[in-house]
């Protein structure tokens, strides 16, 4: 199968952000965290020490591949991509590099990878995996982007597990490329049947050789997979744009897509009040959909493994709405 041809014509995709942040749902001890879910060990400065003790509870029981599969059908989804890995470095699939995955760390005790990649096959949805490449909060060789102060930004602020590791210039984040990020990168791409994407994410400190060498070892894998553009350094098969960016532009001529959130987080936030209504996400999925952008709109399940029954409605109403 030609896969950019396929791509071009998907339209729409679901994202998943899925991983032990969702135990959490956005609130630390007493705090509430007013961004992004998905980000609170480093919003909240949280000691590796301290969030590794999240697997311990870690054990989603309701957790169920095929229901997901079939969400993603109603909403009239191609395809679905997964956090496999997400900036806390944790493993959401069974990785023999790193112990620190869901298998091995967790009472769950389940490759949740393999599950939706069994059910993917059975429902005709292709399975793209989302993997940070760049930012690992576990690792003490992982980097970030830093951002220097400029008349809004008053200090300098790191993307980087700082607070753990705050030897910044003595990183060497080669090893943490060599040693984790591409072992991981081959163990998706050869454990779990054809992978249609591998959805890098946040790439400023990885350099054009390193870049270069990841797209490399996808290809070498899956010839067929495609690479998103935050592998950074103008690598990549497609374009992916800014979180939650509708442009007025068309890109029609190029390969292009707009991850898209319901409320204010891509990972489970139970107060969020900011979700978008079915109409609005159907206005932007045309939107993205007219100027030839594929659309990837993103669900946050629980620590226990349930789309939010409200995420579910919304997108049963997307779904029956672009059919009629």
């Amino acid at each position: 199968m030609d896969m950019k041809k396929w791509f071009k014509q998907a339209g729409l995709g679901m994202m998943v952000h899925w991983g032990l942040y969702s135990v959490l749902g956005g609130q630390w001890k007493d705090n509430r965290v007013s961004g992004v879910a998905e980000w609170i060990m480093h919003t909240e400065k949280i000691p590796y020490k301290e969030y590794e003790k999240l697997v311990d509870v870690f054990n989603p029981i309701y957790f169920d591949a095929k229901e997901w599969v079939l969400t993603a059908k109603e909403l009239g989804a191609k395809y679905i991509v997964v956090t496999a890995k997400h900036h806390d470095g944790f493993a959401m699939y069974h990785s023999k590099v790193d112990k620190y995955n869901i298998v091995d760390a967790t009472p769950f005790k389940r490759d949740i990878i393999k599950e939706i990649a069994d059910e993917c096959k059975k429902h005709d949805i292709k399975l793209g995996l989302y993997y940070s490449q760049e930012m690992d909060w576990h690792e003490p060789n992982a980097v970030g982007k830093i951002w220097q102060p400029d008349e809004n930004l008053k200090e300098t602020t790191y993307w980087e597990n700082n607070w753990d590791f705050p030897n910044i210039q003595e990183k060497d984040f080669s090893q943490c490329f060599n040693d984790k990020i591409k072992p991981q990168v081959k163990e998706l791409l050869t454990n779990y049947g054809d992978i249609c994407l591998i959805w890098f994410d946040n790439g400023d400190r990885i350099t054009v050789e390193q870049s270069q060498e990841l797209f490399d070892l996808v290809k070498s894998c899956q010839p067929n997979c495609l690479v998103s553009s935050r592998i950074a350094n103008g690598v990549g098969d497609y374009i992916s744009l800014a979180d939650n960016e509708v442009p007025e532009k068309d890109l029609t001529n190029v390969l292009a897509e707009s991850p898209i959130t319901i409320g204010s987080s891509w990972g489970f936030k139970p107060y969020d009040k900011k979700a978008k209504s079915s109409d609005e996400l159907v206005e932007i999925i045309k939107k993205l959909n007219s100027h030839g952008i594929n659309c990837l709109l993103n669900v946050g399940p629980d620590h226990l493994g349930r789309i939010p029954a409200n995420e579910t409605q919304t997108f049963r109403e997307i779904g029956q709405k672009l059919k009629g």
